[in-house]
């Protein structure tokens, strides 16, 4: 079984900040490319930020300059960095990762995602 579990979201003003983490546990035998989405009220569920193993990452054009993504390979987890916070980005932001889990002899990989966390901008 594998769990990822979000933290860091709240309320936060106009150009604040705020730092999301996120940790995946359980029978994990690597964890390929990881992300991070959110979903505002009436809205579809949006790519945020995405960081492969390797340390690539790649952001929507909303965030760039003002988000950074990271992971921290040896713990599993990743990391989003938000300045400069605008109402817009009030959502739920959802943690996303690949996981390949060790099955008996062989290697199944699924994609896993988190239980979300509140991020509120008030202006």
């Amino acid at each position: 079984q594998v769990q990822l579990v979000e933290s860091g979201g709240g309320l936060v003003q106009s150009g604040g900040s705020l730092r999301l983490s996120c940790a995946a546990s359980g029978s994990i035998f690597s964890i390929n490319t990881m992300g991070w989405y959110r979903q505002a009220p009436g809205k579809q569920r949006e790519l945020v930020a995405t960081i492969t193993r390797g340390g690539i990452t790649d952001y929507v054009d909303s965030v760039k300059g003002r988000f950074t993504i990271s992971r921290d390979n040896a713990k599993n987890a990743v990391y989003l960095q938000m300045n400069s916070l605008k109402p817009e980005d009030t959502a739920v932001y959802y943690c996303n990762a690949d996981i390949s889990r060790l099955v008996g002899v062989k290697i199944a990989i699924a994609n896993y995602w988190g239980q979300g966390t509140q991020v509120t901008v008030s202006s």
